[in-house]
This record gives C-alpha cells, structure tokens and sequence, in this order.
C-alpha cells in the first residue's frame, strides 16, 4: 500500500530536530607529544575514526582523538590551534583562503539524491533538483511521480557536504527557508527513509537500503560513475593543517594516505581513494 508523508512521519522530523545533538569539538591543540587531535567532517568521520584505531595499534602509546562537528568547525578548530587536524568535506571559502592552511586531499567522494523507496521517481536532472530545493517544485507530480508534495531534508551551515551542494547544484542562489534542517548525515537518511514524500542529499559512502539514490541527469552514483567522473555532484574530502603538520600529525596523515587506509578503508567507507583517482 502506498504510504504518503503522514503526521507521524512529519513530528518525526521534529522530534529529530530537537534531539539530535552535535558531539563538542576536542578542545585544546595537542601540547602532548603522543597526541593527535582530528576534529570536522561528519562525512569523514568513518575514515577518520578506523584509521585511528588502526594508527593506534601500530603505536600504542599514542592518542588519536576524533570529534565529527562539521567542516566549518573543524576549518576554524585547526586555524585556531585547538586541533591538529581539520577535517573538511568542502573546500576552502575565499575568507578562508589565508588562515595558512594546508590541503591535503585523503579522499574523493559523491553527493547522493535520496528518497524515499517507496517513492516511483528513479531520475532528476540537475535543474530539477535545484528548483526543488528552491522551493520552485513543490509537487512530485511535477517532476513524473504521484500528485503529493514534495518535503525537503536540508543540512545545516556548517555541513560540508551543504557548502559542495550549494555550489555545484544550488549555484549559491537560496535553498527553500520552509525545509526541514538537520545536523548530520544520518539523521536526513532515517528521516527519507521514513517519509515516503521527503527528499534529502548524502555522501555516496552513506548510501544503505533504507533509502532510493536517484540518478541526476540519468547518471546514477556508482564507483564506476564516480571514477570516470560520469556522475556531476562530486567533491574533495580534505585533511587541513595550519600550516606543515608536525611530525606525529604527518605520519598519521601518511598512514590515512597509505594502501593500508586507501585500499580498505576509504574503499569500504564507499569512497574514492586518491591513489585510484589520479591513475
């Protein structure tokens, strides 16, 4: 039977929205020699967090401490001194440009279109999607699907993965005020998965069976389509250090670069190793 966004599937977006809470960021850069602090990208946090358990292993007397609070946090946490490491799902903005950072690219990653399964939409051209998160489409009828509104899931502003989409879908014009915003990736996955007239965007590597990836401009995400780069929402996930990385912060940053991370990790977070990429 056909579901539609019902009451309950709507004071579940609410509910979601005042429970939800953003893990604080690591407070204090690390004065300790055998401590590394890593603090930003929700959507890097899978990488981030594994490989720190690995890191850790190889040096046991080491502490690799992660906290995922978005990028802009973790951009302004690593400018300020509070983290060695900020981790970031979008690239600098001009007034970033000169914090003395440096970039260094860990992994290249997609920006999936979800909805709900029980939704008949398989396919949006970018024009669509953009004038659905202006508010312009309101309806799925319009866009091929059944004559119910259309509910949109947001980010908030300190998503990285909100900046890439503003810039390579919304063209920085103005998302709809109305949508429904919320503070990670996870929560506009439960929240598509359970209503059936909602629409949101994820990271390709969060993608499960809870929710329908549709295909923009009948490109669908793959690892196929984002290797030979077929697909049109992709972005850079970064590793910031204000300026050159000390020497722990480096070879942990070398290990996330190694095949021991790229071949497995980033892979089975469902990303794009650098190393793969770039042959």
């Amino acid at each position: 039977m056909k579901r539609t966004f019902s009451r309950r599937s709507a004071l579940l977006v609410m509910a979601l929205l005042v429970s939800t809470a953003v893990l604080p960021a690591c407070t204090g850069s690390s004065a300790r020699s055998d401590e590394v602090t890593v603090t930003g990208s929700t959507t890097i946090l899978p990488i981030a967090e594994v490989s720190a358990e690995m890191f850790r292993e190889a040096h046991p007397d080491v502490k690799v401490l992660v906290s995922g609070v978005g990028s802009s946090a973790g951009i302004e946490s690593v400018s300020t001194g509070s983290s060695d490491i900020g981790t970031s799902s979008r690239d600098l903005k001009p007034e970033e440009e000169d914090l003395g950072l440096i970039d260094t690219p860990i992994a290249y990653d997609a920006i999936a279109i979800i909805v709900n399964p029980d939704n008949p939409v398989d396919s949006l051209t970018t024009q669509q999607i953009k004038a659905i998160f202006q508010g312009k489409i309101t309806r799925w009828s319009e866009v091929g699907g059944p004559d119910e509104p259309i509910h949109l899931v947001n980010r908030d502003e300190a998503s990285g993965t909100r900046e890439a989409f503003f810039k390579i879908i919304m063209d920085k014009e103005s998302f709809d005020p109305a949508a429904a915003v919320l503070p990670g990736t996870g929560q506009v996955r439960a929240v598509v998965a359970e209503a059936p007239g909602a629409i949101g965007y994820i990271s390709f590597g969060f993608l499960n069976d809870s929710v329908k990836a549709v295909a923009v401009d009948g490109v669908e995400p793959s690892v196929e389509t984002v290797f030979s780069g077929d697909y049109p929402i992709q972005r850079t996930l970064h590793f910031f250090t204000k300026g050159a990385p000390a020497a722990l912060s480096k070879e942990y940053i070398d290990y996330v670069l190694s095949p021991a991370v790229q071949d497995t990790v980033v892979q089975d977070a469902g990303f794009l190793p650098v190393t793969q990429r770039s042959e």
